[in-house]
């Protein structure tokens, strides 16, 4: 519905973002290596480093053929993984466009360390709400919506450029913007909208993102856009 496109947010800190950089690439590199695989290897890459609740869960054993790494790691490395070209974009978009200056709020390590635990978060609110799915869950939106819960917390007034319904460019500040995101996350979940997309994944990465920003922001960063403190 709102598609971002860049913020008016320039960095005050750190230079360039390294981390985001970093974790758009290795999203990239294991989508390339995935889709460069053979069929069926390919196919083994992705149910291998995935998430399935019911494994994760021991209520279904995966094929002994498949096992690389411990169920409770896929957590992590599924956040990863993507299942298509537009989901891979979409996903990156989104972190090009709000990580950086979470980056810049937090510094480096904090970030990243920050950025994982929202995957982690959001992988389990999605096992923990589907535990006898057998179905396998890919992608970083969970972690990215961390990023956009923190966003919020940190710079609701700031003008995003996004197209409107795919087509119209308006500039509307982050909390209209992200608000309506986590707004719809919150309305499929309530209507029953199935499709393959793990909506309380999307919930659980956002909570968590809202609920650390105060534990992974610099000291002098202040919520609301409220600049920084001297």
């Amino acid at each position: 519905m709102l598609l971002p496109l860049r913020d008016k947010n320039p960095l005050k800190v750190i230079p360039f973002q390294l981390v985001t950089i970093t974790f758009i690439a290795t999203c990239v590199g294991v989508f390339l290596l995935q889709i460069n695989l053979p069929d069926k290897a390919g196919s083994a890459f992705s149910l291998s480093y995935s998430l399935i609740p019911a494994v994760l869960f021991d209520i279904r054993p995966l094929d002994p053929a498949l096992v690389r790494i411990p169920a409770e790691a896929t957590v992590l490395t599924s956040i990863f993984l993507h299942g298509g070209w537009m989901h891979l974009i979409g996903n990156m978009l989104f972190l090009w466009v709000f990580g950086d200056n979470l980056e810049d709020a937090m510094g480096h390590m904090r970030f990243a360390v920050f950025y994982l635990l929202c995957g982690v978060a959001a992988s389990l609110a999605h096992a923990l709400s589907v535990p006898d799915s057998t179905s396998p869950l890919v992608g970083a939106s969970g972690a990215i919506a961390g990023v956009m819960g923190a966003y919020i917390m940190l710079h609701p007034k700031v003008k995003v450029l996004v197209l409107a319904f795919s087509r119209i460019p308006l500039y509307l500040p982050a909390y209209i913007v992200l608000g309506v995101w986590i707004g719809l996350q919150f309305y499929n979940v309530w209507s029953g909208t199935g499709g393959n997309t793990a909506w309380w994944a999307h919930i659980g990465g956002f909570v968590m993102g809202v609920l650390l920003v105060g534990l992974f922001k610099r000291p002098g960063v202040r919520f609301f856009d409220k600049g920084v403190a001297h």
